[in-house]
């Protein structure tokens, strides 16, 4: 579904080049809710940006659905975003527009009929439960609504990917919960491929299959979560997964 092939990304600052993304290679699997942990400025969010090119790396292949996006033309690349959904922690919402014509703006974008599109809109609505604030505008939501009316935007084009940044630390607990439980929904019954970055390990351990730990730009350890033996062996992931050591064998609170 989406294979990195030794990413490269560096950025020019004040103080000299800064090597965000250290050579990174990944393999997400169709279907996967994959994690990406690591402490503030480990360059997880650059990463994650890479893999919809809104980071173009410097070096290194982005394959997703069979196609390497950096070297797709900027319409081929366009249209393989489509495939692509992305949510972030803050939201995004155009405050001047209501609940629907944000979900609505993907599609708008690719001319979908205005038919089709509020067809695609209700169906979204009821995805994540808020058909009943189609009318509303951001400034009447909570925190939680308003991740739900992004989850629906980055739904409307029907993706088979869904990238999420960060999308429950401005969140507290409870609507966090309620956030991963429509993620999850949508990775098991839309079929919908979820990689999601945090630095909250709760949500590594409440929905992903899989994580990748990242130190520095590197991806220093990578695992499966169902794993019954799971042995960290980094300092960075036993700290983040709060692993601890019994008879050699490690366990997952």
């Amino acid at each position: 579904m989406i294979t990195l092939c030794d990413i490269n990304k560096t950025f020019q600052t004040k103080e000299g080049l800064f090597h965000g993304v250290k050579s990174v290679s990944l393999q997400i699997e169709e279907h996967d809710i994959y994690g990406i942990a690591g402490l503030s400025g480990a360059g997880k969010s650059t990463l994650l940006r890479t893999m919809n090119l809104l980071e173009k790396p410097d070096s290194g292949a982005v394959i997703v659905n069979g196609k390497d996006l950096t070297k797709l033309s900027k319409k081929d690349l366009r249209t393989a975003r489509q495939s692509i959904g992305m949510i972030f922690q803050h939201f995004h919402l155009l405050h001047n527009k209501n609940v629907s014509d944000n979900i609505a703006l993907p599609l708008e974008l690719k001319s979908v009929s205005k038919e089709e599109r509020e067809k695609r809109v209700r169906e979204c609505l009821e995805i994540v439960g808020l058909s009943d604030k189609a009318h509303h505008f951001p400034s009447q939501l909570s925190g939680g609504q308003k991740q739900r009316v992004a989850i629906a935007r980055a739904l409307a084009n029907d993706p088979k990917v869904l990238l999420c940044d960060e999308p429950t630390s401005a969140l507290d607990p409870k609507t966090t919960r309620s956030i991963l439980q429509f993620l999850q929904k949508i990775n098991k019954e839309l079929g919908v491929t979820i990689v999601i970055v945090t630095h909250e390990m709760n949500v590594i351990k409440q929905i992903c299959n899989k994580v990748a730990v990242m130190e520095e730009g590197e991806v220093v350890e990578s695992f499966h979560l169902r794993d019954q033996h799971l042995k960290p062996t980094t300092e960075i992931a036993k700290l983040l997964l709060g692993v601890e050591q019994e008879r050699g064998i490690a366990h997952v609170q």
